[in-house]
């Protein structure tokens, strides 16, 4: 049962919808900046890729009340725009279903509360607290969607929004929705930074994955949904669908908390995977959304799985990190909506600020943006702590 790709939402550093993070990437405007929004110790070391707008704009942007967890706010933003973008027939009655990752919850409005409250219990307001939790996030955004007929919440790390879009696209095949919002947002916190900044990974400059003098990578926030939907629906729709949903699998090796094992082993399961459920042969994958942090562990894992599968000439490939950072738990389904962008358009982003290559790999990601190619298949790769790993692959319709 094909399950296909009928609406895109977005919100990143790039941009506050999916016209505008298309743009960026078109113009190779990146978002890493120094913090404008989030309070730190660190504001002046270290850059990060921030949404562009207050919890207040954003809050009247949505509806939401502004005391609501920026994560909630970021998710209803891109989530209701591929909700409307799906362009669903008025009133049909079908199962809908929403399925949305995160990482920090409302741990943004959580960390504020508690200095104030350990010096006087009486101090703060609990509405700051009671969303602390992930799935809080996912109850908030599907009630103002009006889903109600199944809401679910995965947090798997950076694996999280990849592996929330291929549980709604097994909803679907297993026939128990029609049609699923699926992707997943986070916000910025300090706990995040601080926790990142303790293993040494992030860099002071904006980050250059999968280049041979890369010093690690810069946090991001944002969201990225994909609506999914049947071959029942898909036929309804008054136009074309953007893609299929031809391939994903998850893996993973448990060989670190933290680190990925050196030779790509949850990586190269996770691809091959993809490959196997769509039918595909590894030559014919045309363009990789690479999970690509600018980390030392991650992109030499990454690299090592597809030097693995691939054989030259090997599939086109970059990096979207280095337009929005490393957005946790929103990055599978932002990278989902840039590689179905990908597909759509026939174009392909550059791996911004790439100087040398790595010596290891005998390939090199693009560095330009390219236009007028003729993209059947894209991977998108998400490969989370822990060695969970996931790879989507989108096909033309």
């Amino acid at each position: 049962m094909p399950v296909f790709v009928a609406g895109l939402g977005a919100i990143s550093g790039i941009g506050n919808n999916v016209a505008e993070c298309l743009h960026s990437l078109q113009e190779s405007r990146h978002g890493i900046a120094p913090m404008v929004y989030l309070q730190s110790e660190h504001r002046n070391r270290l850059p990060v890729a921030e949404v562009k707008l207050s919890n207040s704009e954003l809050a009247q942007l949505t509806g939401l009340p502004v005391h609501i967890s920026r994560t909630a706010l970021l998710s209803l933003v891109a989530a209701k725009e591929a909700f409307l973008d799906a362009g669903l027939p008025s009133g049909f009655p079908c199962r809908k279903a929403f399925v949305s990752a995160n990482s920090v919850g409302g741990m943004d409005k959580t960390e504020n509360f508690f200095p104030a409250f350990a010096a006087n219990h009486e101090a703060g307001h609990l509405r700051e607290v009671i969303h602390h939790e992930c799935g809080a996030i996912s109850e908030i955004v599907a009630k103002e969607l009006g889903v109600t007929d199944f809401v679910s919440t995965i947090s798997t790390a950076c694996s999280s929004s990849a592996n929330a879009i291929f549980y709604g696209a097994r909803l679907i095949k297993n026939d128990l929705a029609d049609v699923v919002i699926a992707g997943g947002c986070d916000s910025l916190t300090k706990f995040t930074l601080n926790g990142f900044n303790t293993l040494m990974i992030l860099d002071e400059n904006p980050c250059q994955p999968f280049d041979e003098n890369r010093r690690g990578l810069n946090l991001g926030e944002g969201a990225g949904y994909i609506v999914l939907v049947s071959e029942k629906i898909a036929g309804m729709l008054h136009r074309m669908p953007k893609a299929v949903l031809s391939g994903y699998a998850n893996a993973n090796d448990a060989y670190h908390q933290t680190a990925s094992s050196p030779d790509g082993t949850g990586s190269f399961l996770a691809m091959t995977g993809a490959l196997k459920m769509a039918g595909l042969h590894p030559e014919e994958i045309d363009y990789i959304n690479l999970h690509g942090t600018g980390t030392q562990n991650n992109d030499i894992a990454e690299g090592t799985a597809i030097q693995r599968i691939f054989s030259n000439p090997y599939p086109l490939m970059s990096s979207t990190k280095s337009f929005t950072g490393h957005t946790l738990g929103a990055c599978g389904g932002l990278e989902a909506v840039f590689s179905v962008l990908s597909l759509q358009h026939g174009i392909v982003f550059p791996n911004l600020r790439l100087e040398t290559p790595m010596k290891e790999l005998p390939f090199t990601p693009v560095t330009r943006f390219k236009s007028g190619i003729s993209l059947q298949h894209v991977m998108s790769n998400s490969f989370g702590f822990g060695g969970n790993c996931s790879s989507l692959i989108f096909s033309k319709s």
